[in-house]
């Protein structure tokens, strides 16, 4: 049989009244009619209160229960057949509760205080409650309801509260957003931890602390994560309030509803800085040298292997120098390790400032180091070239004296390269390039040697050449050759001068071979110079003779004499000097030198004020664009003769050339084309609109005195 609900025992009286009513005079049937409202009221109490989280039930003036919903039958453990009529509340309550209880009805004044009692169930538990007394005013008075809420839940859900209370308010920073990422609340932490109070925070995003040090693709990868996963979790750099950027180890989880829609983030942080700060130096430490703060071994060969496996790819030679002090041994010894340790300290100066940007140097321990060159070049003999050139550069900069204190050391360096492409591992790199400086050593030190004794033999004629170039510089051997430059009437209107070598043997040097070695030092600003002077001297004799006074020289500049700062203080003072026209000079440059255009331009305008003409040698071969072209101050183009020894061979560069040809007329500049050999290239030349030649067809570079003679002949044959 079905046990009936507190409501069925509220509403089981209702049909009884409803035919007694009928029957009834009229006053009697309006009081009862206002009983049966009455009654339908309470049963419509009874239903809601049945759907209520607490207990409910109502008791005559006895004491004995008249209804009782079904979760405080629960609480119970008992039917509502077997307590209502039959049972009383204080059946249920311990000896001490029912005299509590006894004690409050007595005391009117607090009639609708709540009640702390204890409840006995049916298997013996005890349970902590809280009653509230509710008498209704519409029914009978000697009735009572109560509330009964349970205390134990109670009581737990509080210390819940206090706990994650304790937890909101611990070390880490805490905040609460909405959906919409907006911050709600915020702990104590949060506000010491970023110097934003709870009023300065809420309304605000998380961005509020953003250090601009992350990507827009970390955020996203970020919320991606919380969108999958529902947390995140990882290390951020953010900004305080006063602008320290500090770093923190952040968890963000999501809060979503019972539909699965999120109605809430939280976020806790801990400052990490210190504790990074260390990671980091232990890390750094493990990989640096703790006297000269160089990468040690072990970082130089993660950089090598790194190195290796680049140079699979692009297929370029690189290098590994390994470098030892020579008798530094002596300065320990002398001085102690407190001197030798400043004179290794300075030795890694020198060298982080030798080198290019980006090359790796590192000290491989006791006085040795060691420097890793990248990128040198695809061709092995260039590769060497370059190494051997830096190397030379160091073991110059490390010979020099070191001055400590009132203290002057001399120590000198020995140096072995390997170079690598792809094949070597860095283990192999570094025991070749250990051999070759014992070699060094072996041979005297202060010195450098390859490990290849292909690369060694190039290397020292290669030194031996620049020693030698310095020589002829010092002892003024070099020579100015000239080579005739015709305009489209067959007359010389002027010649490039050019600069020549004669060894000891009275041969010529080619200039593919000295020029390149001068612009790997500064001789090439000397030899700049020496041209600009010699060939001014040159234009100032002319000028007194009517056959050459209208001839004009091309002159090359160098990238580096350029790019000098004095550059055109220089040229004006040289001008001045001779006392040469400036009109007749012509300075050609190369694309190469005019990349940077606003510098280019400013020189340029300063020498053409006084008069200076500008031409562009070697043009096509460069990166210069039209729009470049058109900003420069020039006069002349000239056409490389890669493309003129073409012409009738590649139909392309028959096509560069009408281009070069056509572009400069629509620029108003003059064209001119070099390395004009034959009649069919004049010719083609002529046709399309070309103004001035150069080349063996008119004439080599010769020493004045032959041009001069071929200005007297070609002077004879006019009438």
């Amino acid at each position: 049989m079905r046990t009936p609900t507190g409501n069925e025992v509220a509403t089981t009286a209702a049909p009884a009244v409803a035919s007694t009513t009928a029957a009834l005079a009229p006053a009697g049937r309006q009081k009862l009619g206002v009983a049966a409202r009455m009654l339908a009221i309470e049963s419509e109490i009874g239903r809601m209160f049945e759907r209520v989280p607490f207990g409910c039930h109502t008791l005559d003036a006895e004491g004995t229960y008249q209804s009782i919903n079904a979760l405080e039958l629960a609480w119970l453990g008992y039917t509502s057949e077997e307590i209502i009529g039959k049972k009383k509340l204080t059946d249920f309550l311990t000896p001490a509760s029912q005299e509590k209880l006894h004690a409050h009805t007595l005391d009117t004044a607090a009639a609708f205080l709540a009640l702390k009692l204890e409840l006995v169930r049916r298997d013996g538990g005890r349970m902590s409650i809280s009653l509230s007394a509710l008498t209704h005013p519409s029914c009978d008075p000697k009735l009572c309801r109560a509330l009964i809420f349970d205390q134990t839940e109670t009581r737990a859900l509080q210390s819940e509260r206090k706990v994650s209370a304790a937890v909101f308010e611990s070390l880490a920073g805490m905040f609460i957003t909405d959906r919409n990422q907006r911050i709600l609340q915020v702990n104590q932490s949060f506000t010491e931890l970023t110097g934003y109070t709870a009023q300065e925070a809420q309304g605000q995003t998380p961005r509020l602390l953003s250090s601009g040090r992350h990507t827009k693709g970390f955020y996203q990868a970020m919320w991606a994560a919380l969108m999958e996963h529902g947390t995140w979790n990882g290390e951020i750099w953010n900004r305080r309030k006063n602008g320290e950027i500090f770093v923190e180890w952040l968890s963000i989880s999501t809060v979503t509803d019972l539909s699965g829609a999120v109605t809430h983030y939280v976020g806790s942080f801990i400052d990490i800085t210190d504790s990074k700060r260390a990671q980091d130096q232990i890390a750094y430490m493990a990989y640096h040298d703790a006297l000269t703060q160089l990468p040690n071994r072990r970082l130089l060969l993660d950089r090598l292997n790194q190195a290796l496996a680049t140079a699979r790819r692009s297929s370029l030679h690189g290098a590994i120098l390994f470098i030892d002090l020579d008798n530094f041994k002596h300065i320990n010894d002398t001085c102690g390790h407190e001197t030798g340790d400043r004179v290794l300290v300075e030795t890694a100066n020198r060298l982080r400032n030798a080198v290019r940007e980006g090359d790796s140097v590192a000290r491989l321990g006791g006085d040795e180091f060691a420097i890793l060159l990248e990128d040198l070049s695809s061709e092995r003999m260039e590769s060497a070239a370059k190494a051997g050139q830096l190397a030379e550069k160091i073991r110059a900069v490390l010979a020099q004296p070191y001055l400590l204190g009132n203290y002057q050391f001399h120590c000198s360096a020995s140096i072995g390269v390997d170079l690598y492409a792809h094949t070597e591992t860095a283990t192999d790199l570094l025991q070749h390039a250990d051999l070759a400086m014992y070699q060094s050593k072996k041979a005297g030190r202060n010195t450098l040697r390859f490990f290849d004794p292909t690369m060694q033999t190039a290397l020292s004629q290669h030194i031996a050449m620049k020693n030698e170039l310095r020589q002829a510089i010092h002892q003024r051997q070099l020579r100015l050759f000239f080579q005739p430059q015709i305009d489209h009437r067959r007359h010389i209107i002027g010649a490039e001068a050019l600069v020549r070598w004669p060894n000891s043997n009275h041969d010529m040097v080619s200039p593919t071979e000295f020029i390149p070695l001068a612009e790997e030092s500064d001789m090439i600003l000397q030899i700049g110079q020496w041209v600009l002077e010699t060939a001014c001297i040159q234009l100032k004799a002319w000028e007194n003779r009517p056959l050459t006074r209208h001839l004009r020289l091309s002159i090359n500049v160098s990238a580096k004499q350029f790019h000098q700062s004095d550059f055109v203080a220089m040229v004006k003072q040289v001008v001045a000097d001779s006392g040469v026209n400036p009109a007749l000079i012509k300075l050609e440059v190369t694309e190469s030198v005019v990349l940077k255009v606003a510098d280019a331009i400013t020189k340029m305008d300063a020498l053409r004020a006084i008069g200076v003409h500008f031409a562009m040698d070697d043009f096509g071969t460069g990166y210069s664009s039209l729009s470049t072209l058109t900003k420069l101050p020039l006069n002349q183009l000239k056409i490389d003769q890669s493309f003129v020894r073409n012409i009738g061979l590649k139909p392309t560069d028959a096509v560069i050339v009408q281009t070069i040809i056509a572009m400069a007329h629509m620029l108003n500049i003059e064209a001119i084309a070099e390395g004009v050999e034959t009649e069919e290239q004049l010719a083609f030349l002529e046709r399309h609109g070309c103004d001035c030649f150069q080349g063996f067809l008119f004439g080599r570079p010769v020493p004045i005195e032959e041009l001069e003679a071929q200005l007297v002949a070609r002077a004879a044959l006019v009438p």
